[in-house]
C-alpha cells in the first residue's frame, strides 16, 4: 500500500484525492492547502484524510512515501525538489516547471535520490489516444502528413499562466506521444484579446522529424468547449473527439491518388480523391487520471521508471513551450526547439 499525499486542493487536487483513494494497492493518507475552506471540503469528503495548512508536514511524515503536487505552475521546481530531496515519490503536475534547466534539475535530483518523478500529461492515458497510437505504430494510416487539434472553451481563466501554458502542454505531450519525438522547430501567435497581461489564446504551428506538420489551436475565448484531434496520412485519416461518448475515435478510409494520364490542360496527372468507408472503433471508457495513477503507483511498487511520462518527456514539453512563447514575442517567427 502506497500512502500518498496530495499538495493543493484547488481545482484538480480533490481528483487525485479521490483516485488515490479508490485504487487497490494507495491511499490518499495527507492533503495541504493554503485554504482552510478547501481542506474543510476535502474532509467533508474524506473523514479519514488529514489535513493541514503547511505543506512541509506532508514532507516531513514518515507516514506518507509519494507526494502528489497540484499546485500554481510556479511552485512546480520549488515543491518538487523539495520533496524529492525529503525521500518522496513525485507526481508532479503539468507543466513540470517553467525552464529547461529547471526540469533537467528535477531530473537529476529524481536520479540521485533514486525516486520515481512522473508528470502529470494526462492524456496519454487516455484510451482512444492510444487507440491513435495504434495506428500510427502499425502503419494503418501510411505516411502522416498533418495533424492539427483544437482545445478551447470560454475559460476557465488563470491567472499564474496564459492559454498556451495552461492548455497547450495536453497537446504537445500528445504528438511528442504519437509520433516520438519533439518537434524541430515552432512558430506562433498569440492574442490578450481580454487586456490582461497574458495571452488569452494561440495558433502554433509545429515542424516535427519526417515532414510532419502539425497545427495547435487554444484558447480560453470560444463559445464552445473542444476537444479534438485530426491526423491525416497518405493511405487513412482519423479524428479524435474527447467530448464524443459514443465514437470519440473515427477512422476514415480516404485518401488521394494521382492517376497516371496525361492532361495536357492540367498537367501530367490529376488528382482524384478516394473515399471509404467510416469506422468507429470500440473504445474503452477507462478514466484516464485513474490509468496515470496506477501507473505511478506501479512504478513505485516495481521501482520501474516512468518512461512514458518521465522527467525527460515533461522536459520536452516545455522546451517546446518556450520556443513556442518566443516565437509569440517575436510576432511569430520560427524558432527552433533545443
Amino acid at each position: 500500500m502506497v500512502k500518498v499525499g496530495v499538495i493543493g486542493c484547488g481545482h484538480w487536487g480533490p481528483n487525485h484525492i479521490r483516485i488515490f483513494s479508490s485504487l487497490p494497492n494507495s491511499r490518499a493518507v495527507m492533503c495541504a492547502d493554503v485554504s482552510e475552506e478547501r481542506l474543510s471540503a476535502v474532509k467533508a469528503l474524506y473523514p479519514s484524510i488529514t489535513t493541514t495548512k503547511n505543506y512541509k508536514d506532508i514532507l516531513k511524515s514518515q507516514e506518507v512515501d509519494a507526494v502528489c503536487i497540484a499546485v500554481p505552475t510556479s511552485a512546480h521546481f520549488d515543491l518538487t525538489k523539495e520533496a524529492l530531496e525529503a525521500g518522496k515519490h513525485v507526481l508532479c503536475e503539468k507543466p513540470l516547471s517553467l525552464t529547461p534547466s529547471e526540469c533537467e534539475h528535477l531530473k537529476e535530483t529524481a536520479e540521485r535520490c533514486k525516486k520515481v518523478l512522473m508528470v502529470g500529461h494526462v492524456f496519454i492515458f487516455n484510451p482512444g489516444i492510444n487507440e491513435l497510437k495504434k495506428y500510427i505504430a502499425g502503419g494503418e494510416l501510411g505516411q502522416i502528413h498533418y495533424a492539427h487539434s483544437e482545445r478551447t472553451n470560454l475559460g476557465p481563466f488563470r491567472y499564474d499562466v496564459n492559454a498556451l501554458w495552461d492548455l497547450a502542454p495536453h497537446d504537445i505531450s500528445i504528438f511528442n506521444y504519437l509520433f516520438g519525438s519533439r518537434p524541430k522547430s515552432v512558430s506562433s501567435r498569440g492574442q490578450k484579446c481580454l487586456g490582461t497581461s497574458l495571452e488569452d489564446l494561440a495558433f502554433a504551428t509545429l515542424e516535427y522529424p519526417n515532414d510532419i506538420l502539425v497545427n495547435i489551436h487554444v484558447s480560453w475565448l470560444d463559445p464552445k468547449k473542444v476537444r479534438q484531434i485530426t491526423i491525416v496520412g497518405d493511405k487513412k485519416m482519423v479524428t479524435w473527439d474527447d467530448l464524443d461518448n459514443l465514437g470519440p475515435v473515427r477512422l476514415y478510409d480516404k485518401h488521394v491518388e494521382k492517376t497516371s494520364l496525361y492532361y495536357e490542360t492540367y498537367g501530367e496527372f490529376q488528382l482524384l480523391s478516394r473515399e471509404g468507408s467510416i469506422t468507429l472503433p470500440k473504445v474503452s471508457f477507462a478514466e484516464p487520471l485513474k490509468l496515470q495513477s496506477q501507473y505511478f503507483i506501479d512504478c513505485i511498487e516495481k521501482g520501474k521508471h516512468p518512461e512514458i511520462a518521465d522527467a525527460q518527456k515533461g522536459c520536452d514539453v516545455v522546451r517546446t513551450l518556450v520556443a513556442i512563447q518566443e516565437s509569440i514575442n517575436q510576432r511569430g517567427i520560427p524558432v527552433e526547439v533545443i
